[in-house]
């Protein structure tokens, strides 16, 4: 059917109702609506009918069907525009992206400014283009986590329901031993207090729908915890940061290094005119890489790491700054990190 949109259970969301997730992404719909799109199979889960009840599963499927009319007296629908056909070329740029690749996952150098998931007005997404990734499988490949939107990096998708299922609870124990480990690049404005920590600051969400920051003076706080090593500094104006969450709250390294007085360079949001340097003059994007994942394999469970290429805009940031993207201290610091 035209218009049909099969939209991927983001991380964070598994154990989610199927009702508050629509709730949440579809805001103009109903509850009575969804309950009928519910009993005549429009809106399925993984192929199969469900419930406003269902619980859900990081990485399954939904089957959204149009939903222009279905919203609630005298409410306006949310604009969202089918995302436009994949170009062939479009298709070949992406499949360039990729870093590893078998029968049970993809892990791909996601570039900054691709968002993974759609959002209102948005169409140019990672979601609506991954029937470019499906190659000889039945199954379309699956999101298991996310990256924002302007974080270059590491990002792995799942091959099979299956996949998804081991990946996003790997996920879900982020931080632990037996978890899914990430080690991010930053460039940050000033130096922080200290050359290694880990802070532990509670995070949530506040503000308007759609206009949403996330704080660390919220009531219903959720804890959060990031390690972070310095690298190097250049005249105290920028330093070199890697860092290693412990926990996967939304926009968390970008909210903890704003909470030390050090935003990431590019974070207007969080860091304001601070995280913007005069001089020497930088690329005007984001300088957080994801730049390593490791992830238990969902065969067997033999730990399997990737690493992401530093882009040209972190690049032309690092050589104006004069930072080493090699050498022993970045060595050191991981092997501290992941202590």
């Amino acid at each position: 059917m035209s218009g049909v949109e099969l939209r991927t259970v983001g991380a964070g969301e598994g154990e989610q109702r199927l009702d508050r997730w629509f709730r949440k992404h579809y805001p103009e719909l109903s509850f009575g609506r969804l309950a009928k799109l519910l009993r005549t199979g429009q809106v399925r889960v993984d192929g199969k009918r469900a419930e406003t009840s269902t619980r859900l599963v990081e990485g399954q499927a939904i089957r959204v069907p149009p939903l222009e009319g279905h919203g609630r007296t005298g409410s306006q629908p949310a604009e969202r525009r089918p995302a436009p056909p994949l170009s062939e070329a479009e298709a070949e740029a992406l499949r360039a992206r990729i870093l590893f690749k078998d029968d049970w996952l993809i892990a791909i150098d996601k570039p900054a400014g691709l968002a993974v998931q759609g959002g209102s007005g948005q169409t140019q997404h990672l979601d609506a283009m991954l029937d470019a990734l499906m190659f000889e499988a039945v199954e379309r490949p699956r999101l298991v986590h996310r990256l924002d939107r302007d974080t270059a990096g590491v990002l792995v998708l799942a091959r099979t329901a299956e996949a998804a299922r081991q990946l996003g609870e790997a996920f879900q124990r982020e931080g632990g031993g037996d978890g899914a480990r990430k080690i991010y690049w930053a460039l940050v404005a000033g130096v922080p207090p200290k050359r290694r920590s880990e802070l532990d600051l509670p995070l949530g969400k506040a503000g308007a729908p759609g206009r949403e920051k996330v704080r660390t003076d919220v009531a219903d706080a959720k804890s959060a915890r990031t390690r972070y090593h310095v690298i190097d500094s250049h005249a105290r104006k920028a330093s070199f940061v890697m860092l290693r969450p412990l926990t996967g709250r939304t926009h968390q390294l970008r909210v903890h290094m704003a909470a030390l007085g050090c935003p990431i360079l590019g974070d207007g949001k969080y860091g304001g005119r601070q995280s913007f340097l005069e001089r020497p003059a930088l690329p005007k994007q984001l300088m957080l890489l994801a730049r390593e994942l490791a992830v238990p394999h969902p065969e067997d469970g033999t730990t399997v790491r990737f690493t992401a290429p530093v882009p040209p805009h972190f690049a032309e940031a690092m050589a104006a700054l004069r930072f080493d993207p090699s050498g022993p201290a970045l060595e050191r610091a991981a092997e501290w990190l992941e202590g």
